[in-house]
């Protein structure tokens, strides 16, 4: 080999980069590159779902098949909880009966209430920002305690309720002592906060092409029959979203229920939610409440159920070219 040859050999080897060692800063930004970086970052959230969600909901579990007072050790009893429930508590059946009710009338009042305001809100008029606040702003205090204490001096013997019906003289009567209406004015106070329900079918009104509503207009379509045939199909996954939370929500009524009426009178608004409050904490009988919670987990599981079921006969997705389901 020449000595030409040879430094062109030289000055190939020279010309090959050198990799450089990689930088403190370099090194520790690449390992979160990893799959393990997303874990961390999700460990709070997680740590708080298994302690604070998955533990008491096991420990729950276990406690329903015992006897438990929070002032000794749990003893096992297996299934007496259950059976004690479903043969001897006629208490359990009334609180249950009032629940149902609760959920079938209030409901589909809110999302009835909300689907109307919603559809009023949807205008474009000047100021409508203002109104949508306003028409939000009892749904961020409603159920609060204040609240619920004002609604029940609105409907005592000498409420404003009955001052109002005393201008057409109309004599009242206390709405809240009495049997046979008790119930009904804690319906109209969670009806009356339909603000999450109205924000969220307000959204999927906007979602709805305007071309729709033109084209029917040139067929000769009313308000009414593109209310029946556009609105409601084209808002039905919404409905169906709403009407989900909604029972699941009633379902677990308890504050309303605890400050103005405390379950009373005779047991009339006695939340399904009150009843297992009472008996965890006011006798203390945290196995029998267990057992009650796990019932009610299964009674809101099952109504979930039948609603997706029964939405494929009525749920429209514009995806899948014109069906339901």
């Amino acid at each position: 080999m020449n000595r030409s040859s040879s430094s062109v050999l030289v000055n190939a080897a020279n010309a090959v980069p050198v990799p450089k060692k990689k930088s403190l800063l370099s090194r520790f930004l690449s390992r979160w590159e990893s799959p393990v970086a997303g874990y961390l970052f999700l460990a709070p959230w997680l740590i708080g779902l298994f302690l604070l969600t998955f533990w008491p909901m096991l420990q729950s579990l276990y406690f329903s098949f015992t006897k438990y007072s929070l002032l000794e050790q749990p003893e096992w009893t297996g299934f007496g909880n259950y059976e004690r429930i479903f043969t001897s508590d006629a208490v359990f059946i009334q609180s249950l009966k009032v629940t149902f009710l609760f959920v079938l009338f209030s409901v589909p009042l809110k999302l009835f209430a909300a689907l109307l305001i919603a559809l009023l809100l949807k205008q474009n008029i000047r100021g409508m920002s203002f109104y949508r606040t306003m028409v939000y702003l009892p749904s961020l205090i409603g159920t609060s305690i204040a609240v619920s204490i004002l609604w029940r001096n609105i409907f005592n013997s000498d409420g404003l309720f009955n001052q109002l019906l005393g201008l057409f003289g109309i004599e009242g009567m206390n709405w809240i002592s009495n049997p046979k209406t008790a119930l009904g004015t804690l319906i109209l106070l969670v009806v009356w906060q339909f603000g999450s329900s109205m924000v969220i079918f307000l959204a999927g009104l906007k979602q709805i092409s305007t071309e729709l509503y033109e084209a029917s207009s040139v067929d000769g379509a009313t308000k009414i029959r593109q209310f029946f045939s556009i609105t409601l199909p084209m808002l039905s996954p919404v409905i169906l979203f709403n009407l989900v939370l909604q029972t699941i929500g009633s379902f677990q009524m308890f504050t309303q229920a605890f400050i103005i009426t405390h379950g009373g009178p005779i047991n009339s608004t006695y939340m399904y939610a009150l009843y297992l409050y009472d008996r965890a904490f006011g006798r203390l009988q945290m196995g029998y409440a267990s057992a009650l919670a796990w019932i009610m987990l299964v009674i809101i599981a099952v109504c979930t159920a039948l609603i997706f079921v029964s939405a494929k006969h009525w749920v429209f997705y514009e995806n899948d070219g014109g069906k339901k389901g």
